[in-house]
């Protein structure tokens, strides 16, 4: 039998791999010592004994290969083991290399910490949210987007069930807002074709139960945008530097999930005129405040993100934040509504009640008490407890009055007062009964 020879190819390197128990065993040619005038039988014993070396590497490699399973195994349940107790949540900050980086405590310490070597690198950005361990501060999980309960998106099936229509009156308004967040979403070539650019920002201002929240509402039921609602007082939090983060995350929530509408009610809590602070409170209100100065003229126009801010007092904001580029659009809900603005709130709320025939809106809506959405709201909802109290299934037209007379006049119905005097009596009646009988005994 002639030799085989193999030609490696040139500047040929064995890959470098880990020394095995089945090394240790010789290698052995099974032709080894063959002549050409051996028997059959010679060569037969030769290859035999070859294959037993072979069947003998076999289990040791199994046997290798049963032992790196469980040291995996046990290495799966120690990372296990490490997750499952209670984990602190911090924010990563930036990375050192691949195995060290910068993580920012709840308390707002920062800490050089031992990243976990199964979690994906790619995953780890700037401000993300991250999971701690409770003693040694290392990095063991990285936290999705929404996990913050701090910032809250509205889903699709989670966005309110309020239409244009259910809004009664406030054309103006209505149309406004239209123009500045909606249009912009949706036809955009607009804008590029005129050459000119979107409002970013819109500020709702006026009294309350003039319609502001409701007609946002409206706003996020007709648009496919994403929808991320905030209070002002959300963003004053415990700990120092807590409040700017929460801001820099609404904005890169709404830029990573753009188109998306974000809306901040009570503005007023954080954007009141800026004065010389004494107090690390107030002068921590105010860095918030400068955060959202900050990403409200910093974010990308292109990024399709829009602000909706809400408050009762817009004379207390500060003048930096009501700048054109920042709020381009103010629109004002006033108190006062005329006889056509009644109408059509009486209208718009009637229409999903059972009225009498005989009740007559008109007699209700050509008073000059002053009644704004909010009002003419509670008088339908009185009147509807009033007919639910009195077992009918309809209103008729003296639920109405003494609905008006309760919510505008300030009235009291005389039902309440009767039973209140009853109970007062029965009350007193049984603080006599048992003096006297104290007394006795």
């Amino acid at each position: 039998m002639g030799e085989v020879m193999v030609e490696q190819p040139l500047n040929f390197t064995a890959p470098h791999r880990k020394p095995t128990p089945a090394d240790a065993i010789p290698d052995i040619d099974p032709l080894e010592g063959a002549r050409n005038d051996d028997d059959d039988y010679a060569t037969l014993k030769r290859l035999q004994r070859h294959l037993e070396y072979i069947n003998l590497q076999e289990e040791y490699i199994k046997d290798e290969q049963r032992s790196l399973k469980r040291e995996l195994v046990r290495a799966q349940e120690e990372i296990k083991r490490i997750q499952s107790v209670p984990l602190v949540i911090g924010q990563f900050m930036e990375a050192i290399d691949q195995n060290t980086g910068i993580v920012q405590s709840s308390t707002g310490s920062n800490y050089v910490v031992r990243i976990l070597s199964t979690l994906d690198r790619e995953l780890l950005k700037p401000s993300s949210s991250v999971a701690l361990h409770r003693h040694s501060n290392s990095l063991v999980d990285i936290l999705p987007p929404e996990a913050d309960s701090s910032i809250a998106m509205l889903g699709a099936h989670e966005k309110p069930d309020v239409t244009y229509a259910d809004v009664g009156g406030l054309d103006m308004q209505k149309q406004e807002i239209r123009e500045a967040v909606e249009l912009p979403l949706t036809h955009f070539d607009l804008y590029k074709q005129i050459g000119i650019d979107p409002p970013r920002g819109v500020l709702l201002y006026g009294p309350p139960g003039t319609g502001k929240t409701m007609l946002v509402k409206a706003v996020a039921n007709s648009t496919t945008a994403n929808f991320i609602r905030v209070v002002g007082s959300e963003f004053v939090q415990k700990y120092l530097g807590e409040g700017p983060r929460m801001v820099r995350d609404v904005f890169r929530m709404a830029r990573e999930n753009s188109p998306a509408i974000i809306f901040i009610d009570e503005i007023d809590a954080i954007a009141t005129k800026r004065f010389d602070a004494q107090t690390g409170a107030d002068r921590e209100v105010q860095r918030i405040l400068l955060e959202l100065l900050n990403q409200m003229d910093g974010f990308d126009q292109t990024s399709n993100v829009k602000v909706i801010m809400a408050t009762n007092r817009a004379d207390t904001l500060d003048p930096a934040l009501l700048r054109p580029g920042r709020l381009d659009r103010k629109i004002e809900f006033p108190s006062l509504r005329d006889r056509r603005e009644r109408r059509l709130i009486f209208s718009t709320i009637a229409s999903k009640m059972s009225l009498s025939p005989e009740v007559d809106l008109d007699s209700l809506i050509v008073r000059n008490d002053p009644l704004s959405g909010a009002v003419i709201a509670a008088i339908m909802q009185e009147a509807g407890l009033r007919a639910v109290r009195k077992n009918r299934y309809n209103i008729i037209q003296a639920d109405l009055e003494d609905a008006y007379s309760s919510q505008v006049k300030g009235g009291q119905d005389a039902d309440k007062y009767v039973f209140l005097d009853i109970t007062r009596a029965l009350e007193h009646f049984h603080e006599l009964t048992i003096s006297r009988f104290d007394f006795y005994r």
